[in-house]
């Protein structure tokens, strides 16, 4: 009798899981010690079949993911500024400033006259 899908799918993340592990040395993360409502509230939110260790880790990962792209975009935003002074064709702080006053402007004459945002 074949199984039902959501034990063929908790087959193959488990299956696919320990194939995971099996590939690499394993390391820990240091043990955290946190208030006992943060520890409910992050086991209320476990996806069926799911462990602690498996969200932490997967957090962790998230995390690093997140910091890794926040670090390549504000290192293409330092490399932008310093291009812009070097080439001295930037805008300047006050010219942003006096164009997204137009655009405030213009959104609340829009607004005012009861049109909808352009392009919509």
């Amino acid at each position: 009798m074949p199984l039902p899908e959501s034990e063929r799918t908790a087959s193959l993340v488990s299956a696919s899981h320990v194939h995971y592990i099996e590939r690499m040395k394993t390391s820990t993360l240091p043990a955290v010690r946190v208030e006992p409502a943060l520890r409910s509230d992050a086991e209320a939110v476990l996806d069926e079949g799911e462990s602690l260790s498996d969200f932490v880790a997967a957090c962790v990962r998230d995390g690093i993911t997140w910091r890794r792209t926040q670090d390549a975009f504000l290192a293409r935003a330092r490399d932008a500024v310093e291009r812009s002074e070097r080439e001295n064709n930037g805008i300047s702080p006050q010219e942003v400033l006096r164009r997204m006053d137009d655009r405030l402007d213009a959104a609340h004459k829009r607004l005012a006259a009861g049109k909808p945002r352009a392009g919509r």
